[in-house]
């Protein structure tokens, strides 16, 4: 049921379900407003003054890369994203090592997406599989805690995977897949977690009797040393690029015979039922809102499109979401009760546990009265 104050933004898709949100005078959301002011420069950035950035910063990562057997590594996970931009590393003449964290919840076509682009582009794979029974565990532990982000596991794994390999082989630079021009909105309050935060994943997993044996992590202390001491750079490298992302797909498919995913991060069984279908029924959350918001910004899509989008279920069809069901309880040794009691209890907030979001806001704040003072 839509409550009675329900508003919806009058230019984008974004509505009242997202609690932080506010609305000006024309009913355009705050959403809107910081796409505008902080992610439009980038976005609509001329091709004359992009390209002068991207051939410097190609020259940047082929200079710190030389004499080593790879000059940047590339997170891959099977999504549109991560493949194009691994796409135009190799048409730059970077020598990308890819780095795919396997949780053991990859659709079949994701990792045939996988496949067939590695192959295609004759690239050096590294996978690493993760330890299914503690990463199992660690799943338990965060659906007890009625916690929103399950997926801060794997996104935590993900970053210390990747910093691993760019250590390993000296790497400077860790070229993501992330962008402004479908990525530019600011995630709701509420709707994740900071993924670095180690100290909350080690809390939880506690909680539910679960040591971090085998599982890749990363905390603040990590990050500090990586991106501080070692000089190793996260950088959204498709933000170098006019990125459209329906005609990343057509080439992808024309060249790798890459096939397509519904919505943003299908390219997981678990993310595709986590958005999909928990979500929205424990914790009233559509993240295609977001997702179709930020394309409705970036010209990529109309916001009558959009809401067309929006008015049908995230799963194509009924049979489509009862096998993913399936999978998902037979994957967790759960009955269909233990899913009813998971989705019938109250949410809980992140930070109910141990967390280490206090300390990080403190560093941000004296990193910015750093760069203000400088």
């Amino acid at each position: 049921m839509v409550p009675d104050n329900h508003q919806v933004c009058s230019r984008c898709v974004m509505d009242t379900t997202a609690r932080d949100i506010t609305f000006d005078e024309n009913g355009v959301c705050n959403y809107c407003t910081y796409f505008e002011n902080h992610v439009n420069d980038v976005v609509f950035e001329s091709d004359e003054e992009r390209s002068v950035r991207r051939k410097e910063f190609i020259e940047q990562v082929k200079a710190a890369g030389k004499n080593k057997p790879y000059d940047c590594v590339m997170g891959l996970s099977g999504g549109v994203d991560s493949s194009y931009a691994l796409h135009l590393a190799l048409e730059e003449g970077l020598r990308p090592l890819a780095v795919h964290m396997d949780n053991n919840w990859n659709s079949e076509l994701a990792t045939n997406n996988i496949k067939n682009l590695v192959s295609g582009l004759n690239v050096d794979l590294h996978t690493h599989v993760i330890n299914w029974p503690e990463y199992k565990q660690l799943m338990q532990s965060f659906f007890d805690a009625d916690v929103i982000d399950v997926e801060l596991l794997y996104d935590n794994a993900m970053l210390a995977v990747n910093y691993n390999q760019a250590r390993k082989y000296g790497i400077k630079y860790i070229l993501s897949g992330s962008n402004s021009a479908t990525e530019g909105m600011p995630m709701p309050e509420g709707w994740n977690w900071k993924k670095w935060d180690k100290k909350n994943i080690k809390a939880i997993g506690k909680r539910g009797g679960v040591k971090l044996k085998t599982f890749p992590s990363v905390g603040i202390v990590d990050y500090l040393a990586n991106r501080l001491i070692r000089g190793i750079q996260w950088v959204p490298y498709l933000d170098y690029y006019d990125y459209r992302k329906d005609a990343a797909l057509d080439l992808l498919e024309t060249r790798y015979e890459y096939k397509r995913y519904p919505y943003k991060h299908y390219e997981s069984i678990f993310t595709r039922f986590y958005q999909g279908y928990i979500l929205p029924e424990k914790f009233s959350v559509d993240k295609r809102k977001l997702h179709l918001s930020t394309l409705v910004m970036s010209d990529q899509m109309s916001r009558l499109d959009a809401t067309e989008r929006l008015s049908h279920s995230p799963y194509a069809t009924i049979e489509e979401l009862e096998s993913d069901k399936k999978y998902f309880l037979k994957k967790m040794g759960w009955e269909n009760s233990d899913l009813f009691d998971y989705l019938s209890r109250s949410p809980m907030a992140h930070d109910e546990y141990p967390s280490s979001v206090v300390q990080w806001e403190l560093l941000r704040r004296m990193y910015h009265r750093f760069k203000e003072n400088r």
